[in-house]
């Protein structure tokens, strides 16, 4: 099983579900990917376009012997996962996507806006909708690092926090930070905030933020910038981007960016998938860190119920 994060994580996001498991008896990995941690980050913004990542990840499946794997991705590395297993099927026995649902001509702007709940959303005040956030990496991005930048540890205790049941139908603040100019206003620094312990291990957190007070936010924020050769890529895909593996996507339901409940969000990988089945957790985002066991206990079922194992 090959775990793979999003933003802004490393790897040891994934430890609750890889120490689960492995005594089950995987062989499980989780590498930074390209910009996090301890791999490596390119100067260049355009290295991070997906097709990049995907070559990363390729070597990494050849250096561990190139057997069919189980790719489980969560944000940026779902979409990874999916970019890999329909551009180079044979690396996979199956796919878990957590959070973020796939979108087969490529996960950018022009495929997501059209996809916003406009009864939530209107056109003529939120454009972008709960996407506003990814447009100003856009068009303000020295300032969207900068501002993550000036306190790497509120920065990120400020955005892993728990989801609320009540927000679901709410604007999210994520679809403001253009008006607010910028994620944390005219502040531009996240305020004062400590980590929420249920979500990170105090010692996990402290690597985390080493990690990013390493790299900055600059690599990890740079996947935003590359949504032309995002979709070229995409659409070099065989049989349109199809994944005829199983697909297991676990949805969460207090999620207002990412959940694809009572919108349309996940009818491209709907249409998409020949073997697709759905899950739900009570949580926002933060799937692997707010519902530990319990996404173990759907992937697990799910892998059972596949007989795959």
């Amino acid at each position: 099983m090959i775990f793979l994060h999003g933003w802004p994580c490393i790897g040891l996001v994934w430890r609750a579900q890889i120490e689960a498991f492995a005594a089950m008896g995987w062989r499980c990995v989780a590498p930074d990917l390209r910009g996090y941690g301890h791999s490596f980050a390119p100067a260049s913004n355009q290295a991070y376009a997906i097709e990049h990542v995907v070559a990363d990840l390729a070597e990494l499946h050849d250096h561990l012997g190139g057997r069919p794997a189980v790719w489980v991705g969560h944000d940026w590395g779902s979409v990874v996962a999916a970019e890999l297993a329909a551009h180079q099927p044979h690396r996979s026995r199956s796919v878990v996507l957590v959070a973020l649902a796939y979108q087969p001509d490529g996960h950018a702007l022009d495929t997501l806006v059209p996809l916003v709940d406009r009864t939530i959303y209107p056109a003529d005040s939120y454009p972008d909708g709960q996407w506003d956030y990814y447009r100003y990496y856009t068009t303000d991005f020295d300032a969207a690092v900068a501002d993550l930048n000036a306190d790497v540890a509120a920065s990120l205790a400020s955005i892993f926090r728990k989801g609320e049941a009540e927000a679901v139908d709410e604007v999210s603040p994520s679809a403001k930070v253009t008006r607010n100019n910028g994620r944390f206003g005219e502040a531009h620094r996240a305020p004062p905030t400590l980590p929420d312990p249920d979500l990170w291990p105090a010692a996990d957190f402290d690597v985390l933020v080493k990690a990013f007070k390493d790299q900055g936010f600059h690599p990890a924020c740079a996947w935003y910038l590359n949504d032309d050769a995002n979709f070229a890529y995409a659409r070099r895909a065989p049989d349109g981007g199809r994944l005829s593996q199983p697909v297991l996507f676990v949805n969460g339901e207090f999620d207002q960016i990412c959940s694809i409940s009572g919108n349309r969000q996940g009818d491209p990988m709907r249409a998409a998938c020949t073997d697709l089945t759905l899950a739900s957790l009570s949580a926002a985002h933060w799937l692997p860190l707010e519902r530990k066991a319990q996404l173990v206990s759907v992937m697990s079922a799910w892998l059972e119920s596949k007989t795959i194992g």
